[in-house]
């Protein structure tokens, strides 16, 4: 499959929208009950190529997959830690795309001075799980039915993978500042 990956603008919004919309309505992949609009889904893009690389993936000009990171948690000393969401198109499940997201965010989150990238995944998911884990991720523990969707409880597991190992840690470089390189 002949794909290319670059940084997402506002103005994929509507492509990520369409992928992410049926994920949070027919799934418990999401956690979120109502998908987001397409204007909501921009402003997402928007809040966040400053800090973190927000990523899609084409195939003949069509958007069919994008990874994101995200802040980890609020609190000052968790800045060096680094959350990772990929979402892929069902249509070309299992033919490299979210691994070739991956490939691209993770050395950039690297770069950026980010210690460690996390995924939490809704259980039971194989498909992320293989990813996640072919890619260096190890399991580092699971919330037992900690979200209630679709009728039922779910468990979230939680997924590590070692990013740059100096210590102290650098500052952070946003990633504003790196994304032409």
């Amino acid at each position: 499959m002949n794909y290319k990956v670059r940084v997402a603008t506002p103005a994929d919004a509507s492509d990520i929208q369409a992928i992410y919309a049926p994920m949070v309505l027919d799934t418990v992949i999401s956690f979120e009950l109502t998908p987001p609009t397409v204007d909501e889904m921009a402003a997402r893009i928007a809040a966040t190529l400053p800090t973190y690389p927000y990523l899609v993936a084409e195939v003949e000009g069509n958007v069919v997959g994008y990874a994101y990171a995200s802040q980890h948690r609020a609190r000052e000393a968790y800045r060096w830690s680094v959350d990772v969401t990929v979402y892929v198109d069902p249509s070309v499940h299992r033919k490299g795309v979210g691994r070739a997201l991956y490939q691209q965010l993770l050395p950039v989150l690297e770069k950026q001075g980010f210690h460690a990238a996390y995924a939490g995944i809704a259980l039971p998911n194989p498909g992320s799980i293989g990813i996640h884990e072919t890619l260096g991720f190890t399991h580092i523990g699971t919330y037992p039915e900690v979200g209630f969707k679709q009728g039922q409880w779910h468990s979230v597991g939680y997924w590590r993978k070692p990013l740059c190992a100096v210590t102290p840690p650098i500052e952070i470089i946003p990633f504003s500042e790196i994304k032409g390189e």
